[in-house]
C-alpha cells in the first residue's frame, strides 16, 4: 500500500510540473540525434585521432593506421 501511494505521488508531481515520460524520452532522443549528426558532419573533413576513433565506437588498426568500425570506419588515423 505504501508503494502505491509513493508511486501515485511521483506520477502526480511529474504531471503537475509538466514532465511527461514521453516528453523526457523525446528530449533525450533529440539530444542524441544532434550529437550523432555533429560527429558525422565533422568526420569527412580531417583524419580522426585515435581517441576520436575509439569514442566513435571503432578500434585503431595499428598495422594499416586506419579506424575499423564505428563512425570513422575506414578513415586514416592521425
Amino acid at each position: 500500500m505504501r508503494i502505491r501511494r509513493i508511486l501515485a505521488a511521483v506520477i502526480a508531481t511529474a504531471a503537475l510540473t509538466g514532465l511527461g515520460l514521453t516528453g523526457a524520452a523525446t528530449a533525450t532522443a533529440a539530444t542524441a540525434t544532434a550529437t550523432t549528426a555533429t560527429a558525422t558532419a565533422t568526420s569527412p573533413a580531417e583524419s580522426p585521432t585515435p581517441g576520436e576513433c575509439e569514442k566513435g565506437g571503432g578500434m585503431v588498426d595499428r598495422a594499416t593506421n586506419t579506424c575499423k568500425g564505428g563512425t570513422f570506419d575506414g578513415q586514416m588515423v592521425d
